[in-house]
């Protein structure tokens, strides 16, 4: 019975995708440190930590959900949970409507403006899952999700707007977009064939990846502007420069006629790019 449950947890992290959280949270708390002057109270840190949990299990298994139909056709994908039938479509939208509930509930512990935007939070997690459907530029609707984090982290501690975390969630934005294109060319063909929409599929690959250079060159032009307005320290500027470094070395793996380092690029090089981010902010907070 314990091996059973254990596996289902397994099943359920790899269902939701748990390590790819490296992705937004490094920029949130970044946001939260420096909205803070510091570590926040404790209350805060907790429930900022589960606010980013349930908002992403509940985007996450949204997402699975309502493409089940699309990964079992997809041998990259067919694999997935749903697929295999390891949890029902119906179980997977309940786990997601109840992290739903759960947000809304945490967003209101923290504080009336939170509270007041946790709705529009849960919008744009559920809206992103359908833009494949319609639109080639998914890819800065699922940039615009992980954004947001940074300006809810702010809201949480201060209860209010800033011009900063905006640019920071800005940067966030044309990173996630970049690499998401990157990921998006292993299913260039797949997509085509079934009718959906990415930029890869509109411009084709050698495009769509200089597209992608774009993006993240406007990322670090947005990073140092972040930086400058805070005012950060050498610490900072330094991590920028590893960052910019390793995103020349995430597109120098990637090629038009050779996607054979796509998940190199898309996991190892940005996750570590996001804990440098944090790194530089917590050496000049």
């Amino acid at each position: 019975m314990a091996g059973k449950i254990a596996e289902k947890i397994r099943e359920m992290g790899d269902l939701l995708k748990i390590s790819h959280t490296v992705f937004a949270l490094p920029f949130a708390l970044s946001s939260m440190l420096i909205a803070a002057g510091g570590l926040p109270s404790l209350r805060v840190l907790i429930l900022i930590l589960l606010a980013m949990l349930t908002a992403r299990n509940a985007g996450m298994s949204f997402n699975r959900f309502l493409d089940a139909e699309i990964d079992r056709k997809n041998p990259r994908t067919a694999s997935r949970q749903i697929p295999r039938r390891v949890f029902s479509r119906p179980f997977v939208l309940l786990f997601s409507l109840v992290n739903a509930g759960l947000l809304v509930l945490i967003a209101r512990q923290l504080n009336p403006l939170c509270f007041q935007w946790s709705g529009t939070a849960l919008a744009l997690l559920y809206f992103y899952s359908f833009t494949k459907r319609f639109t080639n530029w998914s890819h800065l609707v699922l940039g615009l999700t992980l954004g947001s984090s940074p300006v809810a982290a702010w809201m949480a501690v201060r209860s209010s707007f800033a011009p900063e975390p905006f640019v920071l969630g800005t940067a966030v934005v044309f990173w996630v977009a970049g690499f998401d294109i990157i990921y998006a060319t292993q299913d260039y063909e797949f997509d085509r064939k079934e009718g959906l929409r990415s930029a890869v599929v509109r411009f084709g690959i050698p495009r769509a990846l200089w597209i992608a250079r774009a993006f993240h060159l406007l990322t670090i032009v947005l990073f140092i502007v972040f930086g400058r307005m805070l005012r950060m320290g050498f610490g900072f500027d330094l991590s920028l420069m590893l960052i910019a470094s390793l995103l020349a070395y995430e597109h120098s793996l990637v090629r038009a006629k050779d996607l054979s380092r796509v998940d190199a690029a898309f996991f190892n090089v940005n996750g570590f790019i996001s804990l440098l981010f944090l790194a530089g902010v917590v050496l000049s907070v």
